[in-house]
């Protein structure tokens, strides 16, 4: 996979995580974990694929989280797909 593609699925799932971010039915506990991942994937001095994987696992633990409502839920693995697909 060429740096750009890996660089447009980044900036999906940026898109992805800031809309359940910024929503107010998004619990407290969830917007915290999700600002951290924005900030990683967002961080340059880190691979692609390093931030990508330190951001999948982050979420896999937040979509446990009984309280997030389930659209919110859906973006987050719409986001965890686009990012899985990043390898270095």
């Amino acid at each position: 996979m060429m740096i750009n593609e890996k660089l447009d699925r980044i900036k999906k799932a940026l898109e992805l995580l800031r809309i359940v971010a910024e929503d107010a039915a998004t619990p407290r506990a969830v917007k915290r974990i999700l600002k951290e991942s924005l900030e990683t994937l967002q961080n340059e001095k880190l691979s692609p694929g390093v931030r990508a994987a330190n951001v999948v696992s982050a979420l896999e633990e937040v979509v446990q989280d009984p309280n997030l409502p389930s659209f919110s839920r859906v973006q987050i693995w719409s986001a965890v797909s686009q990012l899985e697909g990043i390898r270095d």
